[in-house]
């Protein structure tokens, strides 16, 4: 995966750490890693750097997170945690 694959706001699984089989949301991509947060576990504040060969990308980008972190707002825990929520994606449907 290049960094072109991944955008903020998009929706990625770990497949691989402690945190394997948990959804996030991208904060921010730099080279080969990935900053994501779910606001449960990895909050906003602090996101987790991944490499990207460890996350299983998924098509769904939520564009209003994204324009809020590009034009630099404000983006709370629990907006993360009901994004993730609201997403029914089945594990195995890796695409």
């Amino acid at each position: 995966m290049d960094s072109m694959d991944l955008k903020a706001g998009q929706v990625v699984r770990s497949k691989a750490g402690r945190d394997k089989g948990r959804l996030f949301v991208v904060i921010k991509v730099e080279g080969l890693y990935a900053f994501v947060a779910d606001g449960s576990l990895r909050k906003i504040e602090k996101p987790k750097k991944k490499k990207m060969k460890h996350l299983v990308r998924y098509n769904i980008i939520n564009w209003s997170i994204r324009g809020r972190l590009i034009g630099g707002k404000k983006i709370t825990n629990a907006e993360l945690r009901k994004i993730l929520l609201n997403i029914n994606l089945n594990i195995n449907d890796v695409k």
